[in-house]
């Protein structure tokens, strides 16, 4: 990666218009189970026409543009049509339900939803009726709810008709209406330092927030995520990550368009369908949670499957355990996969791994600072930065910060100092070549009598047992030591292990008080929709399953 390349001062849509003059005729997007597969050109030319329907429809420059959908193909036209006009794309958790929703539209202020139909047990359309009544009854284009008086237009995202909203057709065919000159006139009115992008965090703790991302944010980040992986317009990403965060829109897509590769997108995950998409496509980058990972590896029809064109990709989400990143590369060619670090408010990605580091830096640790991104360890309660080898919050400065959280001052405040430095909440410790190790979450700390116990120790500790698939360690409440360990495993197929081997595998190899005082043993974890385990859902489970804890 050329350290040098200078900060891009670009819109998103100049960054695709530049890899549309570059690479025309090369495949921007391929959907392998419908047949689906536009050329740059060719999603340039959907990306103008329904540009210009919104702007037909009175999309006004800054108004929210919420979308609530799975990887469906309008997703990422929709990210570029938004950005083209200088609206906000306010991506929206597929797994939200109707409260979340009701959250999320009136504290955003949305003017703007676009939904499909539904996704697992959640029928969206009928959500959004329950929601808004009006909308069965009020003329298209003129809604006005009592309960979200800033909601404008509802939209459909597909060519179905559902009373009260506009579908995809209807906005493409209005796109007449609007000028070629109009249109280049709302382009040239805007600054890469406009928000473009509005992500509300995962809310592992408390309600979601709304972080606000401008062009110069996630366009620059995209751009050194893919400088990273070495990508060019030779390369074919496989992204089966939800495009709703910023794993998919920003490593995947903005990594992509910045450097003319072609996007492999799968609508969800599926094991079976990603290793077809790879053989098929011939794809040469692959993404995904550690979970992903493990699944694929586990799949019975894993032989079947050629992944000699696999090179690179990223793991993150979540802590990647050392033996599943020994598998991807010995069994799925992956010898230049990465680890990145951040969080949403970084946009997302501040430091990672390179593919030239040995394969213990690869593992051991999140990487290095990208370019033009400084990032320190400090004591939290003090703020001093601290000197390599010591353990405390990991924050950050640079290009890639946020511009703060929408309509939320004081919380922006609590995470952005007054000198512009992130707090991450999350802690670390830096070696004396800026290589950075995350220990786990400020919150997720384990304080057992007054020692503290970093869950990341303990869980790579126990992936050593080969019985183990993959362990989350958590804090079991306790009323004589305040909290204690609890360890939650999932058995590999056949294993039939039980609480007295897991502690025994652990007596006199690591402290007595790092031994997980509690062992469960579990199918699956609860998690976000974009793969980050919840651990304080796990101390809830806890309380249920021993409710008497000395």
């Amino acid at each position: 990666m050329d350290a040098t390349s200078p900060l891009k001062e670009l819109t998103l849509g100049q960054i695709l218009d530049q890899t549309v003059e570059k690479f025309p005729d090369n495949d921007a997007i391929v959907y392998v189970d419908r047949d689906f597969r536009l050329s740059y050109r060719q999603f340039s030319r959907t990306v103008d026409e329904l540009a210009k329907g919104l702007m037909a429809l009175g999309v006004q420059k800054g108004e929210k543009v919420a979308v609530w959908a799975t990887n469906i193909p309008y997703w990422v036209t929709l990210q570029f049509a938004t950005a083209k006009i200088g609206a906000v794309l306010l991506t929206v958790n597929t797994n939200y339900k109707s409260a979340e929703l009701e959250y999320l539209l009136k504290q955003s202020e949305s003017e703007n939803l676009f939904l499909i139909d539904g996704y697992q047990d959640t029928d969206y359309v009928n959500t959004v009726y329950d929601l808004i009544p009006e909308l069965k009854t009020v003329e298209r284009g003129r809604l006005a709810s009592p309960a979200f008086p800033h909601l404008k237009r509802v939209c459909f995202l597909g060519q179905e008709k559902h009373r009260g909203m506009y579908s995809i057709p209807e906005i493409n065919a209005l796109g007449v209406m609007t000028s070629d000159e109009e249109y280049s006139a709302r382009q040239r009115s805007l600054d890469p330092h406009d928000v473009v992008n509005m992500q509300y965090t995962s809310g592992t703790t408390g309600f979601p927030k709304g972080v606000m991302l401008s062009h110069y944010n996630i366009g620059n980040n995209g751009f050194f995520i893919g400088e990273n992986q070495k990508f060019s317009e030779k390369d074919r990403v496989c992204l089966p990550v939800p495009l709703f965060h910023c794993f998919g829109c920003v490593l995947g897509v903005l990594a992509a368009v910045n450097h003319g590769t072609c996007m492999v997108i799968l609508e969800g995950f599926d094991p079976l369908l990603i290793m077809a998409s790879v053989e098929q496509e011939k794809c040469t980058a692959l993404y995904g949670v550690p979970t992903m990972f493990i699944a694929i590896l586990d799949h019975p029809m894993f032989s079947k499957f050629d992944f000699s064109t696999l090179r690179t990709g990223i793991m993150a989400g979540s802590n990647c355990p050392v033996h599943v990143m020994e598998q991807v590369v010995a069994r799925m060619n992956m010898k230049d996969i990465t680890i990145c670090y951040g969080l949403t408010e970084a946009s997302p990605v501040m430091t990672y791994t390179r593919i030239d580091d040995d394969f213990r830096l690869r593992v051991e640790t999140v990487g290095r600072a990208l370019p033009h991104i400084d990032v320190k360890v400090i004591d939290p309660e003090t703020g001093r930065t601290l000197p390599a080898g010591s353990q405390g919050e990991v924050c950050c400065h640079g290009y890639n910060v946020m511009k703060g959280y929408y309509n939320n001052p004081d919380a922006t405040g609590e995470t952005i100092s007054d000198d512009g430095w992130l707090h991450s909440g999350d802690l670390g410790i830096m070696d004396e070549d800026g290589n950075l190790s995350i220990t786990g979450r400020y919150k997720d700390m384990i304080i057992r009598g007054g020692e503290n116990i970093y869950p990341r120790e303990i869980e790579e500790f126990l992936y050593r047992m080969e019985e183990i698939r993959d362990v989350q360690v958590a804090a079991v409440p306790s009323e004589k030591y305040g909290e204690e360990v609890g360890a939650f495993i999932i058995r590999r197929e056949g294993a039939t292990i039980d609480e007295s081997d897991v502690k025994d595998f652990c007596r006199g190899k690591i402290a007595r008080y790092k031994i997980p005082r509690y062992v469960h043993f579990i199918d699956h974890y609860p998690m976000t929709a974009s793969g980050k385990i919840q651990k304080y859902r796990l101390t809830e489970l806890s309380e249920q399953i021993w409710p008497e804890r000395p």
